[in-house]
């Protein structure tokens, strides 16, 4: 992984958050899509592994995401 400030976590988990909360039961790939929207409009870049590992940790959570955890 490469080293994230707090500020990027940060923004990382909200973007995880807000695609989270309406991407309940979406298309594959749409989390994806909508992760590195999320991502480009916070001026975060991950790369496509770090993405795909937080799209798979919202398909597959009942609950939170913690973009942390996943990234780390």
């Amino acid at each position: 992984m490469s080293t994230l400030t707090d500020d990027q976590l940060t923004a990382i988990q909200n973007v995880v958050d807000r695609v989270a909360n309406y991407q309940d039961g979406a298309p594959e790939g749409t989390v994806a899509d909508e992760l590195r929207k999320g991502l480009d409009e916070a001026g975060v870049t991950l790369d496509d592994a770090q993405v795909d590992r937080l799209a798979q940790a919202i398909d597959g959570a009942d609950g939170d995401v913690s973009a942390s955890d996943v990234l780390s």
